[in-house]
């Protein structure tokens, strides 16, 4: 980088930083002159201004008022800031890659500046005039210090692996950041999934949850108990403060009701553990379906047959049952325009293709032809039970063999009938795609499976009931959409067709489901 051009950047750095840190008062006056605010700047996007005030933090449209004091901004010369913290899974990688695509979009020139080993700026600067337009201040590092960072006001965009706590969401409200999981506080931004890696050399390539929930709990010592040779376990996990390590608590240990052991070798960076791993045959990991590298995924099975891998189109549907959402969360408060504008790019049909450039699951739903589906409906006759009848196996076949699937699925958090995080962003992105009309003139059926746990016809009616609702939400969510002009229905057929064995609570958890087939 050439001198002038450091210049420009350090001094833009300079500009911002002292922005934060000079005296913000401001009084703030109408038009008329009537009513005068005076407080606190705590933000400014371009359009409104935050200020703390003797009233509580307020938001005023500067069209309507005149700005006197040192922290008034200049209105000429406003760049917007965005300061987004927390997972380096996303902020190192993903981030970046799809705000160079929305600036390439957008006629901006991007130029980078990295401050330290976690933190970098990307500056957006008009095309046409050089000027710079926007700030994205990164800080990548865990989701703990994301939802920090937004507590102590020092983060506007939280990055994450894994939903808000109870607490993180508590303090949140109690800052005035509002409900972050209320509407639109939150975004499923790509997807992941926890995948178990062990070495090329190992010659175990299946597992069940269960087991590998005691592996990591220390109650397996042996790779013999696994089916591999007679030598002790290693074991390899991300470090805990990140959202990784706790998806993999909370979606491989809690269900199984153990705890990790304390002999766990801990990696800050992924890219370490797949190494570790991958450089030792007596080795085994769990990390992120992205970061498997050089590593070899093991497939999760059962004793009943079944087994899943971990694919593009398993994650996203969420056949695969260890899915790991990877989230925005933003607090009650606007964010300057090009901001909006940048997270609305981020839902295009170009950044789910950086998704998937980045080794990342986007979130596009695709049709998924019956004949490219393996061997779910041969599955479905060899496991049917004396009570799914012939007929009911036949209706089923009939109905769905002349339409496509829909990679765009409904599952429910455990032990409760709310959509998990991933389907509640289905269901936001279902109704956008009928507000487009991109299924105008053609039949969406929502379609109910259930595990095998009691009697049929009572499982096939709740499968009814959980479609029906899914619908209603989808409907309900489309607000602009004529739906006089898509053909949508419901039908149900139990436990006719499961995906995982019913011998766990992870297996129960993948076959309660609600599909989308498309014809």
């Amino acid at each position: 980088m050439n001198g002038l051009k450091r210049a420009a950047i350090c001094a833009a750095l300079l500009l911002l930083t002292a922005s934060r840190l000079a005296a913000q008062d401001v009084a703030l006056t109408s038009r008329d002159g009537s009513v005068e605010i005076s407080g606190t700047l705590l933000g400014f996007d371009g359009e409104f201004y935050r200020v703390d005030t003797d009233y509580g933090e307020l938001t005023v449209d500067s069209s309507g008022v005149s700005c006197a004091g040192p922290g008034c901004p200049s209105l000429a010369d406003f760049v917007a800031e965005v300061r987004l913290s927390g997972s380096a899974t996303i902020g190192a990688v993903l981030m970046p890659a799809l705000v160079e695509a929305f600036a390439a979009r957008n006629d901006y020139i991007v130029t980078r500046e990295d401050i330290d080993p976690e933190r970098f700026v990307m500056l957006l600067s008009r095309a046409d005039s050089g000027k710079l337009a926007a700030s994205f201040a990164f800080r990548a590092t865990n989701t703990d210090e994301g939802f920090a960072d937004l507590l102590a006001d020092e983060a506007d965009v939280v990055m994450a692996l894994r939903e808000v706590r109870r607490g993180e969401r508590i303090n949140a409200r109690e800052r005035g950041l509002g409900d972050l999981t209320g509407p639109n506080r939150s975004r499923v931004l790509a997807l992941d999934a926890v995948v178990p890696v062990v070495a090329p050399t190992n010659p175990v390539e299946q597992i069940s949850p269960q087991t590998l929930a005691r592996v990591f709990a220390g109650e397996i010592h042996n790779w013999q108990r696994l089916g591999g040779p007679d030598a002790p376990i290693s074991l390899h996990l991300p470090g805990t403060g990140s959202g990784l390590s706790q998806a993999i608590v909370d979606q491989v240990m809690t269900p199984a009701g153990l705890e990790l052991a304390e002999d766990i070798r801990r990696h800050r960076l992924p890219e370490n553990l797949a190494k570790a791993v991958a450089d030792d045959m007596f080795a085994i990991g769990i990390t992120s379906f992205a970061e498997q590298r050089a590593t070899e995924v093991l497939t999760l099975g059962g004793d009943c047959g079944f087994a899943l891998d971990a694919a593009r189109r398993t994650i996203k549907t969420e056949d695969y049952p260890l899915t790991a959402p990877m989230f925005l969360y933003f607090p009650a408060r606007r964010l300057p325009l090009i901001t909006r504008e940048f997270l609305a790019f981020t839902r295009s049909q170009t950044a789910q293709i950086i998704i998937r450039r980045a080794g990342f699951v986007d979130q596009a739903p695709e049709e998924i032809p019956v004949e490219e589906q393996g061997n779910r409906f041969a599955n479905a006759i060899i496991v049917a039970g004396s009570e799914t009848s012939l007929k009911e196996l036949q209706r089923m076949t009939a109905t769905l063999v002349p339409m496509a699937r829909l990679t765009t699925s409904f599952r429910f958090e455990a032990g409760s009938i709310r959509l998990d995080a991933q389907s509640r962003s289905n269901v936001r992105q279902l109704a956008r795609a009928l507000e487009q009309g991109q299924y105008d003139a053609r039949r969406l059926m929502f379609v109910g499976f259930s595990d095998g746990e009691g009697p049929a016809r009572a499982n096939r009616q709740i499968a009814l009931q959980r479609a029906e609702a899914v619908r209603r939400a989808v409907a309900a969510a489309a607000e602009t959409a004529n739906l006089s002009r898509i053909d949508l229905r419901v039908d149900a057929f139990g436990e006719a067709m499961p995906m995982a064995c019913d011998d766990s609570e992870w297996g129960r958890q993948a076959n309660r489901r609600v599909e989308v087939w498309v014809r």
